[in-house]
């Protein structure tokens, strides 16, 4: 990634417009890489190659059309040999962004759908291409495009005056499986759809969870209360403010043939969820918080610490003494700065508790981080014992 606060000079006439393929030097003329470039984003260069790669394989130099197609190749390489598609799992990450260096493009697949999210002017710009390459994936009969419209306006986009999607453009639901549970997905959901991110520690969950009972907060579409059920919990209650992620975590129940006297879900805020089990003195053996974003931004962050060291607090006050909390916190500028474990600690002297980490992760192994973008590192996921 190139900002553009480190461009000295644009050489050539006419200067280059959004979209188009530039080379980038040094201060002395000596070539980097080359990239597609973008006359008013902060990212002013997406790089593509570096200059030593492009030597060694010359055909692809400059050439996005051809790059693209080795870079989707190199992905779908890389996910057969972490063993994605399998029998009892069909939702995983394609493409990763930076971490597949195809910076601004996402592709997850569920099942025999593809879903396409563009968050960089030059996806759109080469949308036919991305398209018709990842249709050629196997199993994948349909494609969802999602534009990121307040992103790409930063990248100098006004989706509004783009053409409606095509009439192919899939929607409604799509049933997948992962780690062998059933899952409705929908195609309007929150980001793509479904948080394959989280798939190795809502594994690791159902393997707590035999003859435990569990409260699932913040639950969506039921990712972790399901896993803990499968996993032998006696019972398991999922907590959120969404309508119509319950409509999905109520037919998720029925689609893997649950006993509903052993799991439900419940519409309501989290923290008057919390706050009304704490008036009961009612407690769990595992408690499982996953919120949404609450700092997208930088200049949040200390507000957004606020939030989730109050969130936590309460979580850690309906966990048995001796029982464990997943804590999560899918905030990149929270990951990143290294604040969540300090307003964990936070939290625990907010509660009264004294806690100790018995797990750390990130996103699951399909979602790869290009060292030199760190920004790609966005999801904590804490174990924790609460005494």
């Amino acid at each position: 990634m190139v900002y553009s606060g480190a461009v000295d000079r644009i050489i050539g006439r006419p200067p280059p417009k959004t979209g188009d393929v530039v080379l980038v030097a040094d201060g002395s003329e000596k070539p980097i890489g080359w990239g597609v470039y973008n006359s008013v984003s902060m990212f002013c260069v997406r790089l593509m190659q570096l200059e030593e790669e492009a030597k060694r394989d010359p055909a692809s130099a400059l050439n996005m059309e051809r790059l693209l197609e080795e870079r989707l190749c190199s992905a779908v390489d890389l996910r057969r040999s972490l063993g994605f598609p399998s029998t009892n799992t069909n939702a995983y990450r394609l493409i990763n962004s930076e971490g597949d260096r195809l910076s601004g493009l996402i592709v997850d697949i569920f099942a025999d759908v593809a879903v396409i999210a563009s968050s960089a002017a030059w996806v759109e710009k080469y949308r036919q291409q991305i398209q018709s390459l990842v249709s050629k994936v196997s199993d994948v009969k349909h494609i969802k495009w999602r534009s990121s419209t307040d992103i790409l306006k930063e990248e100098g986009l006004d989706m509004s005056e783009q053409k409606e999607p095509a009439p192919s453009s899939y929607s409604g639901t799509v049933k997948v499986m992962e780690n062998g549970i059933v899952y409705l997905v929908s195609m309007e959901g929150q980001k793509t759809g479904f948080y394959a991110d989280q798939r190795e520690s809502r594994h690791f969950i159902s393997t707590l969870s035999k003859d435990q009972r569990v409260l699932d907060l913040c639950c969506y579409s039921g990712g972790f209360a399901l896993s803990a059920a499968k996993g032998g919990a006696t019972n398991v209650t999922g907590i959120d403010s969404s309508g119509s992620a319950l409509d999905l975590a109520n037919e998720n129940i029925l689609l893997n043939k649950l006993d509903a006297e052993r799991i439900s879900f419940l519409k309501e805020d989290a923290t008057a969820f919390m706050k009304g089990a704490i008036s009961r003195n009612e407690l769990w053996d595992l408690v499982i918080l996953d919120p949404p974003k609450l700092a997208p931004r930088k200049k949040v962050l200390q507000s957004a610490s606020g939030m989730y060291r109050s969130l936590n607090a309460l979580a850690m006050q309906v966990v048995k003494p001796g029982g464990l909390l997943m804590t999560c916190s899918c905030s990149g500028a929270m990951t990143q700065s290294g604040l969540f474990l300090k307003t964990i600690q936070g939290a625990a002297s907010m509660a009264g508790r004294k806690v100790t980490v018995l797990r750390q992760a990130g996103a699951a192994c399909d979602h790869p981080i290009d060292p030199s973008y760190p920004e790609g590192q966005y999801l904590s996921n804490y174990l924790l014992r609460v005494m």
